[in-house]
């Protein structure tokens, strides 16, 4: 089981290298995406002009969506305050994915850079 962010989404539906990279953990059926993800993903298509409601609709079937709770909220604040003195641009998305990634004792599928120095990191990039 992984936990898959914003980049692997983005990537995959792209078809470039990285999503390829992506591909077997997508299409494991097993992955989890956090529920901020699917904010993030909604966002980035609206701003470009594109619309996300099949890419969206395939996330949602691809994978489990997990939903943002107290504990997972908590521990993401934590994670925040000690990332950023650490990494410069982390933000509470990331706390957010690698919270939910703790909780279930999973690997997060990425490519973005603020994720590198972690063990729970699956680098795709």
């Amino acid at each position: 089981m992984e936990v898959l962010d914003t980049f692997a989404w983005i990537e995959y539906f792209a078809g470039s290298e990285q999503g390829e990279k992506a591909r077997q953990y997508i299409e494991s059926g097993d992955a989890i995406t956090p529920s901020i993800v699917i904010a993030e993903f909604a966002d980035k298509y609206e701003r470009e002009r594109m619309n996300p409601k099949e890419r969206l609709s395939f996330i949602r079937t691809k994978s489990s969506v997990s939903s943002l709770d107290d504990i997972i909220a908590e521990t993401a604040g934590r994670i925040s305050a000690q990332r950023r003195t650490k990494v410069k641009g982390w933000g509470l998305v990331d706390s957010v994915i690698l919270a939910t990634a703790r909780a279930v004792e999973a690997k997060v599928v990425t490519g973005d850079e603020h994720f590198r120095d972690l063990e729970e990191a699956i680098m795709i990039k």
